[in-house]
């Protein structure tokens, strides 16, 4: 069976997070687990991102955060053949985030590349971390499909994001894009 990889964002995704919910609920969910969630460093989580796929083979992706950045970022690296998909979860942007949290994340700029597996990116109207007209703009570099879940917050516990049932089927949308034949412009 294919694992899916849950990547938190800036700090974990403590219980009650909607990620450990599907970590639960899911015995094919792996935690791909950070050696500091705090101060994060872009190099050190692809590190431990990419031994999570020398692991497990082929594997979905479900990042929320920072974490959709790291996915997006890893795009350059010759593993990210091994994703199969991705389900991207209220990403950030870098420059209110870094803002908020001053001196603790060291991820370089934000990722404009292409994404070279399919993928699904969902965000929100009101997201204090990423405004609608900077994650349109995002979703189209990345060339993901973007679905807009309305007045929802940063998709998180204080927007009222426990379990988040919906979000399984967003996931399937993405398996089902990964089965299907790609398409060459």
């Amino acid at each position: 069976m294919t694992a899916t990889l849950i990547i938190p964002g800036l700090n974990g995704s403590q219980e009650g997070h909607w990620q450990r919910f599907w970590l639960q609920d899911d015995p094919d969910s792996v935690l791909v687990e950070q050696e500091d969630w705090t101060n994060p460093l872009v190099d050190r989580w692809a590190d431990r991102l990419e031994a999570a796929l020398l692991q497990h083979g082929e594997a979905y992706i479900v990042a929320h955060s920072l974490g959709c950045l790291l996915a997006a970022k890893f795009a350059d690296r010759p593993s990210a053949r091994r994703i199969k998909g991705a389900l991207l979860v209220a990403p950030c942007d870098l420059r209110p985030t870094e803002k908020r949290h001053p001196d603790t994340i060291r991820f370089g700029p934000m990722p404009t590349r292409a994404l070279p597996f399919p993928s699904i990116t969902v965000g929100s109207l009101n997201d204090h971390y990423m405004e609608l007209d900077r994650l349109t703009l995002y979703a189209h570099l990345w060339k993901t499909e973007l679905r807009n879940i309305g007045l929802a917050g940063h998709i998180n516990i204080s927007s009222g994001f426990g379990r988040w049932t919906g979000g399984s089927a967003l996931l399937d949308s993405v398996k089902q894009k990964a089965k299907a034949p790609r398409r060459y412009a």
